[in-house]
């Protein structure tokens, strides 16, 4: 039987697969074959041809380039996490700190204006929370079974919902906010059962899906036990 170099010689057409195996059986080829191998050339989508050691180098210089990149990308997450969970901190005390729940609510709300949004609400769902009359934050309070269709059309199975409300859903959710854009809505509780905060901005391409929702679901776990403070869970 022929060998590949036998058969590469006489003209027989090889397989890849032949001539890989070939390669990796016999890894001193291109040792003994250093003079033809500088002499190959191969395609180029721009120069036409180049040496297989210019391909070969091109190919190094790449992958070094794309690891760099993934370098540096890894870098400005691990900056973007660290700052994101100081912000966390920060408004965590801040809110703990609170003298009344309208407070509280008047510290989130500053807290998002210092981001340039538009503002920060929550709204409860009544049968999760004591918040009937003679409570004064009775206007925090939502029925699930209206907001059952807008989470089935928004959310489907998901805890965060970010882009835009048509009319009658800002009004159901933020009846008294003006010049809603698109908002950041996330379900509070493990499995989004007590309520939501809702985060809006005047820019209508602010919030979109695909976003990332890591500091959402940081709140949405953190802001029911603050809440806890000044109003009965049902």
């Amino acid at each position: 039987m022929k060998s590949v170099e036998d058969q590469a010689v006489t003209g027989i057409e090889l397989e890849d697969d032949v001539i890989m195996q070939y390669l990796l059986q016999n890894p001193d080829f291109f040792i003994r074959n250093a003079r033809q191998v500088e002499q190959m050339r191969v395609p180029h989508p721009v120069r036409g041809t180049v040496s297989l050691v210019e391909w070969h180098l091109a190919r190094q210089r790449n992958h070094i380039t794309q690891l760099e990149e993934e370098i540096t990308l890894l870098m400005e997450q691990a900056s973007a996490n660290e700052t994101l969970f100081a912000r966390l901190l920060h408004l965590q005390a801040d809110l703990a700190t609170a003298s009344s729940l309208q407070e509280m609510l008047n510290r989130l709300q500053r807290w998002a204006r210092g981001l340039g949004l538009a503002g920060a609400n929550i709204r409860l769902f009544n049968d999760r929370w004591n918040i009937g009359a003679p409570s004064d934050f009775t206007h925090l309070g939502l029925a699930r079974s209206a907001f059952e269709p807008l989470r089935i059309q928004r959310l489907g199975n998901q805890l965060h919902y970010l882009g835009n409300l048509n009319g009658p859903e800002l009004l159901l959710l933020l009846p008294q906010a003006k010049q809603v854009g698109s908002v950041a809505l996330s379900l509070l509780g493990e499995h989004g059962e007590l309520g939501m905060v809702i985060f809006s901005s005047r820019d209508t391409q602010h919030y979109q899906q695909g976003m990332g929702t890591v500091m959402l679901s940081q709140l949405a776990l953190m802001l029911p036990k603050l809440l806890e403070r000044w109003i009965e869970r049902v």
